[in-house]
């Protein structure tokens, strides 16, 4: 199956850059496109909830006007993440939003619900969903997803434990459509690696918190560029969800990385992860990809490094 031309033409590279909880913000998202790959913010990082209708309406102009003034490098699309959890109590409120400025791709996360497809493909708009098994990969599509992102081992914030080699291989062996994986990717071979498994393109989240146009704290950045795969400790203890972190950060917390507390996740909730005690301010997500993160650099120039790492990769495996 050909990707639906929102997510092949106008990118530099087959790259989506995830949706960052609390980092990801106009200033990074607009950078991601202008690179050429497709910048993603969470919906939920916009507070009040009223300033979801000012970024959108800033990202929507702020490209329409790029693409005018440079029409030989149109920026890429931009997607928006939704948590479809019913802990997200302004669900519908920023799914109204998303079709008000009819936002290219939506990516959905923590529930499939048709609904919130429906309302998506009513201006023609696409929903990728993020999944960590089969099962999941499976559902999605039947409620009527068009596309998928693999959530593999070693990804940033909320991940599964399946290889990657696992997961896209079980995928692939019923659906044909947009598949996007997620996983420990950032360098530019990753990136081929990912379409030579069977993906279309990649999901690239951790390396951009290290960039100069992300809102996160210079600690966090310096602590992006200092650690390395042995520095991320898997948990649930934070959200109800596992996922991945920065060691330091959970010992700057007060908190034993090697004796987390199980937490239940029927109680997850979105506003605490942000302002309780233990929040993802504080307790930093992070993949393992991250030994690859040399310094902070800016997003262009970060984009600019996986295209050539991508270059590279296909020449020397052309010569094999």
């Amino acid at each position: 199956m050909t990707l639906p031309t929102i997510l092949r033409d106008k990118l530099r590279l087959p790259v989506i850059a995830s949706p960052l909880f609390i980092i990801s913000h106009p200033a990074l998202t607009l950078a991601q496109c202008k690179a050429g790959v497709v910048g993603a913010f969470p919906a939920l990082n916009a507070r009040p909830e009223s300033q979801l209708d000012e970024w959108l309406a800033e990202i929507t102009e702020t490209l329409r006007d790029h693409d005018a003034r440079h029409p030989d490098r149109a920026a890429a699309p931009f997607a928006v993440n939704q948590i479809v959890h019913k802990s997200n109590r302004r669900l519908e409120h920023d799914l109204m939003l998303c079709v008000k400025y009819k936002v290219p791709v939506v990516i959905s996360s923590l529930g499939a619900v048709p609904e919130v497809n429906d309302a998506i493909h009513s201006y023609g708009g696409i929903v990728l969903h993020d999944v960590i098994n089969n099962r999941h990969a499976n559902s999605a599509i039947r409620k009527g997803a068009d596309g998928l992102i693999a959530v593999a081992a070693g990804a940033g914030g909320h991940a599964g434990t399946l290889s990657p080699f696992a997961l896209v291989q079980e995928i692939r062996a019923w659906f044909d459509g947009p598949l996007v994986l997620s996983g420990a990717i950032a360098t530019g071979s990753a990136i081929l690696a990912a379409q030579a498994m069977g993906a279309d393109m990649a999901y690239i989240g951790s390396p951009f918190i290290a960039t100069t146009e992300a809102r996160a704290s210079e600690a966090y950045k310096a602590a992006i560029v200092e650690a390395s795969a042995a520095d991320i400790v898997y948990s649930n203890s934070f959200t109800g969800i596992h996922g991945n972190y920065l060691r330091s950060s959970i010992r700057a917390a007060g908190l034993d990385p090697d004796n987390l507390p199980e937490a239940d996740p029927t109680k997850m909730d979105f506003e605490k992860a942000e302002t309780g005690a233990k929040a993802w301010k504080d307790i930093w997500g992070c993949g393992q990809g991250i030994g690859a993160v040399k310094e902070i650099t800016s997003t262009g120039t970060f984009v600019a490094r996986l295209e050539e790492e991508y270059g590279t990769a296909r020449e020397r495996l052309a010569a094999l």
